[in-house]
């Protein structure tokens, strides 16, 4: 049996190994000086994994702190705008859930606090992370100044000069930013200074990985705390849809919000569709899709999809989204593709600036660069799919952070909309069975956030 074929063996929700596999993929490929690290880190979760007072503390905090549940949203703007010159039995409803209203703006403060909790655990006094988009390292920094631990975040330049906001946002929540001048000055060239800096300081530090990527036991605790995510939509969906979506749709970069709402739907009849960044055009170097133009090898730790070239070494990427700037993607991500159970897509650039406006005009909503991939997508995807269809996006994040950027990306000038729609009448929702009496629905406080 081809060895691409082994996740099929074995229930995914299973996965990962005891030695940290998914599949073929995964791992722990880490200099020695890392390895006692490692193994107190996953002693240390083993031990909370089933403890009932360690996930009792970090459920308060996602319910009074971070603001847990969020929303699922019934987007009947954007599911109106898409229906436009479809024909009447086409255009599936589309839903969003709301990770951009959590606390910091996104979904990861869900595993900043989560990480952090374990820090405490370990007796660790400091706490390094990365990040690209900056929303990371803001949760991180959130993270430690609610809990007390010192926080400095390794950002590339040229991610700080697009990100300047959440820079801003660090530095007042009292973290150090680490500015980083090598390789792309991006996500991939700050994971590599904050791995050499954990090598040099692994008694006091703690490393909060942000996404489901690096080696054994980081892809399985980044998605275990963002899981959260899946878990709600899936209650909220059985509540206000009557029962779960036709489809999930994520961005994928390293793949922590995409992990995080797809685990808990993974062994249901749901299609799952992960959006990557396609960038300019498909050649090496343009683009930021690994799962859809890469090949098998190791990152940062852990064998996944990543960019390369003929030689082996890790390629150049490129996308309008800080946050999706990664030539690598989680090993678990690349188990699923192989198994066939997540379909992977990749978005341009250019479609990905639409779907920002689109979705701000249709909606009041201004989201994520990141999530904007996913949204241009599920447009895609709904108006091929019967009306009576349903989509559930998860937003990962809010724009505001990728305002000016946006701005500058559409030369300085964003025109104005034109006519306002009329105003919504009873009559014009994308449904009328199956439906809450307010989008949303009225009251989510009891939707999976106690799991």
């Amino acid at each position: 049996m081809p060895e691409h074929d082994a996740p099929a063996l074995v229930r995914l929700s299973y996965l990962p190994t005891p030695d940290g596999r998914f599949g073929r993929f995964g791992g722990a490929y880490v200099p020695e000086t890392l390895v006692n690290a490692l193994e107190q880190l996953a002693d240390t979760y083993e031990r909370v994994r089933m403890n009932d007072q360690f996930w009792g503390e970090l459920t308060d905090l996602f319910g009074a702190y971070v603001g847990r549940p969020t929303p699922l949203y019934c987007a009947e703007g954007l599911t109106r705008h898409l229906r436009q010159n479809l024909p009447r039995d086409r255009g599936a409803t589309l839903w969003l859930k709301r990770e951009d209203l959590a606390h910091t703006g996104a979904h990861k403060i869900n595993n900043a606090l989560g990480q952090g909790l374990l820090a405490v655990k370990m007796g660790k006094q400091r706490v390094i992370a990365e990040t690209g988009a900056g929303q990371h390292g803001v949760a991180t920094a959130t993270a430690c100044a609610h809990l007390g631990l010192e926080c400095d975040v390794y950002m590339g330049s040229e991610d700080m000069r697009r990100q300047h906001l959440n820079v801003t946002r660090m530095r007042m929540l009292g973290a150090r930013v680490v500015p980083v001048e090598s390789g792309s000055r991006t996500l991939k060239d700050a994971t590599n200074e904050a791995m050499r800096d954990w090598m040099g300081s692994v008694e006091t530090t703690h490393y909060i990985i942000g996404s489901v990527v690096g080696p054994h036991p980081f892809p399985m605790i980044v998605r275990d705390f963002q899981c959260i995510i899946g878990r709600e939509a899936k209650a909220q969906s059985l509540r206000h849809i009557g029962r779960l979506p036709d489809a999930v749709v994520a961005c994928v970069g390293g793949g922590s919000n995409a992990a995080g709402i797809f685990f808990p739907f993974i062994e249901d009849e749901v299609r799952l569709v992960g959006v990557e960044a396609g960038g300019t055009a498909s050649s090496l170097g343009q683009h930021a899709a690994p799962l859809s133009f890469g090949s098998p090898g190791v990152l940062h730790g852990s064998l996944s999809y990543v960019l390369q070239d003929d030689d082996g070494q890790t390629a150049n990427v490129h996308s309008c989204s800080a946050g999706l700037d990664y030539p690598g993607v989680g090993p678990e991500h690349s188990a699923w593709k192989d198994a066939g159970r997540v379909q992977y897509v990749s978005i341009t650039d250019a479609e990905a600036l639409d779907a920002f406006l689109t979705l701000a005009r249709a909606e009041g909503i201004i989201p994520a660069l990141e999530s904007s991939h996913a949204i241009a997508h599920a447009i895609k995807m709904a108006s091929d799919m019967p009306r009576e269809s349903d989509i559930v996006v998860n937003l990962s994040g809010r724009g505001d952070k990728d305002v000016e950027e946006v701005l500058r990306l559409m030369g300085g000038q964003v025109s104005p909309a034109g006519a306002r729609r009329p105003a919504r009448r009873q009559k014009d929702k994308p449904r009328k069975e199956s439906r809450p009496d307010q989008p949303g629905g009225a009251d989510d406080t009891d939707d999976g956030a106690g799991e």
